[in-house]
């Protein structure tokens, strides 16, 4: 079933897909077949265990189901100094 998900990229993610956020129309059941799905049209650079996934604000798990109108945001390690 398809469904609507927002997705919002932060630092080297929104460098790689050249967005800082956008509406997809996706199969994906959970994050992490909606990363894959992603990064394979992105060709990103970090692998989903270097992540951690929010949805609708809140950290979820991997498997996590999405559902239609979910706002998810894959959160990238952050360095400071």
């Amino acid at each position: 079933m398809t469904k609507t998900i927002h997705i919002y990229y932060f630092s080297i993610l929104k460098d790689e897909s050249k967005s800082t956020d956008e509406t997809i129309q996706t199969t994906a059941s959970t994050p992490s077949s909606l990363y894959d799905e992603l990064s394979n049209k992105y060709q990103f650079s970090l692998s989903k265990n270097t992540l951690k996934v929010a949805i609708n604000d809140e950290f979820k798990d991997w498997s996590t189901q999405l559902k239609n109108e979910d706002v998810v945001i894959f959160i990238p390690p952050v360095s400071g100094g």
